[in-house]
């Protein structure tokens, strides 16, 4: 890998690193696959159960799995090579996509042989996210990496944005799921292609053995590593308790009564916000005081989740769920780079698997939270409550974290 040292100061330095490139161009569409195909998932369920508590399962489904599963993961991704680890995970989605299309064709579409399927794609998912987090600092060298860092998050907020609009909008026109399906198997099966290109030089790693000590690690180093554990744990509470996904099938045809291709804009509005800021950050990258600006971000994310919970129009739904988008990112950003910086090589792939999990716990485990909220006591106050929730978190751990609150530089001589 190289890069060019003249273009040091350039805005878009991690593209000169081949590896990097192809690395991106897989991730792509592999995101776009499977966010198109949660646009189709979410509908098809609402339109067979009729029932916000089955939307949070979704999340469930996907999140058991990588609970059981990510000190394997972990241990997995540093004692295996994991550009080969990474593409087995690639063909695995395109598989649960083909699968999803094949419960749907049959006489009666079954709920629970698709969250079955959902199942395996946790257990995907609890590979995938390790091996392709600890690849990433292989791609380019260290001083690049914050740039990568931002780009990485463009490319996929690019592919959220895509996804689920091409998934919203290919539902309409064939009028259900199964096309939505088979264009994310494809996009699965280029994904796998694109990964097969990146050629990498990387010293070999030492194989551990396996015992209770080095499995344990990932967990052992976060929890000596007061801003890693601050910076993790915030996102995993502020998120679980403001994340709003789940319940957008509902809002769409309950509250703001659209249809599919609304949305597909819906899922589509946050990534929009976290691209525009993630490309800010490319070109002009946090320097001074992240920690504060982290802290003021996840509170901006709570405030605009309870304007988008109150809303009744869709204009000002998509707004908001732009800006929460974008205020996500910068803390996203700084998370991501100062985990993978801080962490040594051979211990990355357990440390983000842990990362991983608390991302998991977040997203999906937000989603069956949310679901099961909205069925206690209404959509709206479920939303509200998650927002008000994620500002109380924040107090909290500006208060008890304060090694994240003073941190000042993103590299590790500045925490």
């Amino acid at each position: 890998m190289a890069g060019s040292q003249d273009s040091k100061f350039d805005g878009r330095i991690a593209f000169t690193y081949p590896a990097f490139s192809f690395y991106e161009l897989a991730r792509f569409f592999v995101v776009a696959s499977l966010e198109m195909q949660s646009v189709a998932v979410g509908w098809q369920i609402f339109e067979l159960t009729h029932s916000t508590f089955d939307l949070g399962l979704v999340g469930l489904c996907q999140f058991l799995p990588g609970i059981l599963l990510f000190l394997v993961s972990g241990h997995v991704a540093d004692r295996f090579n994991r550009r080969n680890l990474l593409i087995l995970c690639y063909a695995g989605f395109a598989t649960c996509s083909g699968l999803l299309l094949f419960t749907t064709h049959r006489s009666e579409p079954s709920v629970r042989s698709i969250y079955a399927v959902l199942v395996l794609l946790g257990v995907v998912r609890s590979f995938n996210g390790p091996v392709s987090r600890a690849l990433l600092p292989q791609l380019v060298s260290e001083e690049h990496f914050p740039n990568a860092v931002a780009w990485h998050s463009t490319i996929f907020q690019a592919a959220t944005i895509l996804g689920p609009s091409i998934g919203g909008i290919v539902y309409a026109a064939s009028r259900g799921p199964s096309a939505v399906y088979a264009t994310a198997v494809a996009s699965a099966v280029i994904a796998v292609i694109f990964t097969t290109l990146i050629r990498l030089n990387v010293r070999a790693r030492v194989r551990e053995p396996i015992n209770i000590s080095t499995v344990l690690a990932g967990l052992r180093y976060i929890w000596q590593r007061k801003i890693v554990l601050g910076s993790i744990s915030l996102d995993l509470f502020a998120m679980l308790l403001g994340g709003a996904v789940a319940l957008l099938p509902a809002y769409a045809r309950e509250i703001l009564h659209t249809g599919p291709w609304g949305l597909g804009l819906l899922r589509t509005a946050p990534a929009v916000g976290a691209a525009a800021m993630a490309v800010l950050l490319a070109y002009r990258p946090l320097k001074r005081r992240v920690g504060a600006t982290m802290l003021w971000c996840v509170s901006g994310f709570g405030v605009f989740t309870i304007i988008f919970g109150i809303s009744r129009s869709l204009i000002i739904s998509l707004l908001a769920l732009v800006l929460v988008g974008a205020t996500d990112m910068v803390s996203v950003v700084i998370r991501a780079t100062l985990v993978q910086l801080l962490t040594p090589d051979q211990m990355r792939g357990r440390v983000n698997a842990v990362d991983m999990m608390f991302i998991g716990a977040s997203n999906q485990l937000g989603e069956f939270e949310s679901g099961l909220t909205a069925s206690w006591f209404g959509t709206v106050p479920a939303v509200v409550l998650g927002g008000i929730g994620t500002l109380v978190v924040t107090a909290i751990w500006a208060w008890r974290f304060p090694e994240l609150r003073n941190a000042d530089k993103l590299t590790p001589s500045g925490n």
